[in-house]
């Protein structure tokens, strides 16, 4: 083997290690991220849920009051 085959195949080798850190830690950060997903997924979930109760707590108290003390808000942009 000749010094600039030797010197060629270190050169290949360091790059492989360097390559192979630099997945690991796009790994380790797409876990992260996913994780992170999972997280707001969830909270996103709980706020949907709070507020249908709240639309639908208001909408009785309106039914009950006939609709008197009403703050009507247009929420179909038109």
């Amino acid at each position: 083997m000749t010094d600039e085959t030797a010197a060629l195949i270190l050169a290949l080798a360091t790059e492989n290690a360097e390559l192979r850190a630099a997945l690991a830690e796009a790994q380790e950060l797409l876990v992260e991220t996913a994780v992170d997903a999972g997280e707001m997924h969830a909270r996103v979930e709980e706020l949907q849920a709070e507020l249908t109760k709240m639309l639908v707590e208001r909408s009785c108290a309106l039914l009950q009051d006939g609709g008197k003390n009403a703050v009507w808000i247009n929420l179909t942009g038109s």
